[in-house]
């Protein structure tokens, strides 16, 4: 029988399904059975499989909305017509008022075989340019940051529903039972905060671990209370088989729990990190020629660093989904005015870690089967904020991929003459969730959960897998 054949149809547990696994105890049962029992894969994908391109997943979140026309995607037009109106039709809503014409600060250079170009802003990810697949058309429907972080995050700008990290690990598990299957370092606790990393209605195991937050320096981002310093291992043992034996009293009068299940299963992986966590965590272990692609002999660049570092460590290890944000309290990429300055400040201190992440996975094997995905809830408008800035530009920006089975070297799409709408080759974030989910081998429109009588998914009742993209 497959224990989780209720779970894969959206229902609970039953307690005769939760108990029947165990053999060492219901303490022991609570988790670690249950990964024995399925491979170290705690749920089988009820979607429909492909052969999957890629395995994991690292997101690099850049807070704020970096500007397309600054970074990745250049408008010859736009420096031509710098100070002058914006000639087509702008939205009919915007976030605020904007002027004339702004152009980018930054020259773009041809980089690599493929020739694509690439802002002075990212000099170091400027030579990784072949493995990128830059999609230049991505729009969505929120020109706020809460609204745009819950649709990047979780396909719904209205409502609060699973995030993607949560669903590609109810589809597809985790390859490590000590370990988290989603993690996210560093994240903001602003604009939908929890709610961009939570499961939601999916089963409490998805729900991604916290390490640290924005406003923490990442030297600082460790898992609270990770070492008992009272308690021995064996004692720890002692007290959750005793507290699993309550629980199970409370289940065979209460029968199916999700949450009280979800809080069982919690208790059990907190134990087991405790031998895990430290030492993934323990980037000294890393060399000094390691420590220097990833920018950590440079005060700059050392805290988002050690975030991709570290993202790295959990990736190796089985950790399916990772997220690593970029954000600060002060700047982030939100820059309504004072462009120059702001976006000089991010790039510089991410520029140089991302090209290294890049590299440290391409040289490790581990680029083939990961995808790695850079972006913002939006863009900016090509028109200027005050007199140097960029107003929230969520009709058309870009984002980029790499590795996990994208076609190295290319752009997709491309937005208007200077930049405000996609226009061609059109990609909306039901689309990359789509195409993020087909890569990992899952179909988007079976990977569903009942909740209150519906079927959901991370698209909805949309979405399109963006073909073009891939290898």
């Amino acid at each position: 029988m497959n224990p989780f054949a209720s779970l894969q149809s959206g229902q609970p547990f039953s307690r005769r399904q939760w108990l029947g696994q165990g053999a060492a105890g219901f303490g022991m049962l609570a988790l670690q059975g249950l990964l024995a029992a399925e491979g170290n894969n705690p749920v089988l994908a009820k979607a429909a499989r492909h052969a999957p391109r890629a395995k994991r997943v690292i997101f690099l979140f850049m807070k704020g909305g970096p500007s397309a026309v600054d970074t990745f995607d250049p408008k010859p037009l736009l420096q031509r017509d710098d100070g002058k109106p914006y000639p087509f039709k702008t939205p009919r809503v915007t976030f605020a008022a904007t002027g004339k014409l702004l152009k980018s600060p930054w020259s773009f250079k041809q980089h690599g075989q493929s020739g694509l170009p690439v802002s002075e802003l990212f000099p170091e990810v400027a030579k990784m340019v072949d493995e990128l697949c830059v999609v230049r058309s991505l729009h969505g429907t929120n020109p706020a940051h809460g609204g745009a972080l819950l649709k990047l995050h979780t396909g719904s700008d209205t409502q609060v529903r699973p995030s993607m990290g949560s669903w590609v690990v109810y589809g597809l598990g985790s390859e490590n039972n000590n370990l988290p299957g989603f993690i996210t370092i560093c994240p903001t606790l602003a604009h939908g905060g929890v709610n961009n990393w939570g499961a939601a209605f999916l089963p409490a195991w998805t729900q991604g671990t916290p390490i640290g937050n924005a406003s923490v320096d990442s030297s600082q981002a460790m898992v609270r209370h990770i070492v008992n310093p009272r308690l021995s291992a064996r004692e720890q043992r002692l007290q959750l088989d005793f507290l699993a034996q309550a629980n199970a009293q409370h289940l065979e009068q209460a029968g199916a729990n999700a949450a009280l299940e979800g809080r069982i299963s919690s208790f059990e992986l907190a134990f087991r990190m405790q031998g895990t966590m430290p030492e993934t965590q323990d980037i000294s272990r890393e060399s000094a020629a390691t420590h220097r692609l990833y920018g950590l002999d440079n005060p700059v660049t050392a805290p988002f660093g050690r975030q991709c570092l570290m993202a790295r460590r959990f990736l190796e290890r089985g950790v399916r989904f990772v997220q690593v944000t970029h954000s600060d309290s002060e700047v982030q990429w939100d820059q309504h005015g004072n462009l120059y300055k702001g976006h000089s400040k991010n790039a510089a201190e991410v520029d140089k870690p991302i090209a290294g992440l890049l590299r440290d996975l391409r040289s490790r094997g581990l680029l083939e089967d990961t995808l790695v995905l850079w972006g913002g809830e939006f863009g900016r408008t090509p028109t200027a904020q005050g007199k140097d800035g960029r107003d929230h530009n969520p009709h058309g920006f870009t984002m980029w991929m790499a590795g996990g089975g994208v076609r190295p070297g290319f752009a997709h799409g491309s937005t208007d003459d200077y930049g405000w709408f996609a226009q061609e080759n059109k990609v909306h974030i039901h689309d990359l969730h789509a195409t993020m989910l087909h890569l990992l081998g899952v179909d988007h429109e079976r990977l569903t959960f009942r909740y209150a009588g519906r079927d959901f998914r991370l698209t909805d009742v949309a979405g399109e897998v963006v073909k073009e993209v891939m290898a």
